[in-house]
């Protein structure tokens, strides 16, 4: 069998591997039932889901002709270390800053790894996500993140 398209070959083979890796994973946590899924229903329904659009894109990639083979370009190095960084920097900071000061920070750090980065753009995007992942994780989910620098919210 000829691959048809490199792109969607190596893109449902990684879904696929994604995929089945988390399902893997999640057999490690309690699943619960349906009324009350436990902490591996939705990683193990998720990793399923990937591996299943993963098959698809690979059958896809095995049986529909593209035009040239689309073949796979070279690794865009700029782009994944800067996000990549963006992530560790985010891990490093949420500890010390807190989740109002360091996402900003991973919002505009990140946009770095565009063609077109536009400090106002990146400013806007940062206040609204800032805004909303503080309205879904702290208010609505009540999850327990550090909000502030610690030495902000300690009293002496």
């Amino acid at each position: 069998m000829r691959v048809k398209s490199q792109k969607d070959f190596w893109s449902g083979l990684m879904f696929i591997v994604m995929g089945v890796s988390f399902a893997w994973g999640a057999t490690e946590y309690s699943f619960g039932s349906s009324a009350r899924p436990g902490p591996g229903y939705f990683p193990f329904g998720l990793g399923v889901l990937l591996a299943v659009l993963g098959g698809i894109v690979l059958f896809k990639a095995l049986t529909i002709e593209s035009d040239s083979g689309d073949r796979i370009g070279s690794i865009a190095w700029r782009p994944l270390l800067v996000i990549v960084g963006a992530v560790l920097l985010f891990g490093f900071l949420l500890p010390r800053l807190g989740l109002l000061l360091t996402l900003p920070v991973l919002i505009i750090v990140a946009a770095f790894a565009g063609d077109e980065f536009k400090l106002r753009e990146a400013l806007i995007n940062s206040v609204v996500l800032t805004a909303l992942s503080w309205v879904v994780f702290i208010w609505g989910l009540g999850l327990v993140i550090p909000t502030w620098p610690p030495f902000l919210t300690t009293s002496a």
